[in-house]
């Protein structure tokens, strides 16, 4: 299984890919990283902004939107995870939602969208979008560290929100790994 965070902080001390911030870093570090190894599975984690979640919930993306993109033209801009791994990883982290989460470049930047999703991120959907084309499953986790639109950094909790995906991580690998294996079994 393959580990892929923005930061090694959001890694936790594992092993794994610290793609970079934003969509085009995580995209092209994930799309390199595959055409060298495939990896049974991708677990994509990070911390995030909310609206109107409290900080410190875990949620396991249901849908990931790329909210930056629009063009006259039909465009691929929402991605699923696999759903076993989303599903697994659901069930082993107590308290965890699965709700859609917004990719954009900017943070704040789903304040102003009317429809984003209720989580905003800045790497999920390239990642899941890299790992669809590559044909290896894929989930996101992330955690709330701050209300979307909070201008005042001291309003987040980046620390805590660490601890509660080092803690969420503990148990949503496991469920990864097993879920990965009772896919090969098949």
């Amino acid at each position: 299984m393959l580990l892929v965070a923005a930061t090694p902080t959001e890694l936790g001390g594992r092993p794994g890919l610290a793609c970079g911030i934003g969509p085009v870093e995580a995209a092209v570090a994930v799309a390199a990283s595959l055409s060298v190894a495939r990896p049974p599975a991708v677990v994509h984690v990070g911390i995030a902004g909310g609206r109107g979640l409290p900080i410190g919930t875990v949620v396991v993306g249901e849908r990931s939107r790329y909210v930056d993109l629009a063009a006259a033209i039909p465009v691929v801009a929402c991605v699923d995870p696999d759903g076993a791994l989303a599903a697994a990883v659901a069930a082993a982290v107590p308290g965890a939602r699965r709700l859609p989460i917004a990719t954009t470049a900017a943070v704040g930047t789903c304040g102003t969208v009317a429809d984003a999703p209720p989580v905003e991120a800045m790497e999920g959907f390239a990642v899941l979008r890299a790992c669809a084309l590559a044909g290896v499953p894929a989930v996101e986790l992330r955690v709330i560290s701050n209300e979307i639109g909070e201008v005042d950094r001291s309003q987040w909790d980046v620390p805590g929100a660490l601890a509660r995906l080092d803690d969420a991580l503990a148990l949503a690998l496991p469920a990864v790994e097993r879920a990965v294996g009772a896919a090969r079994r098949r």
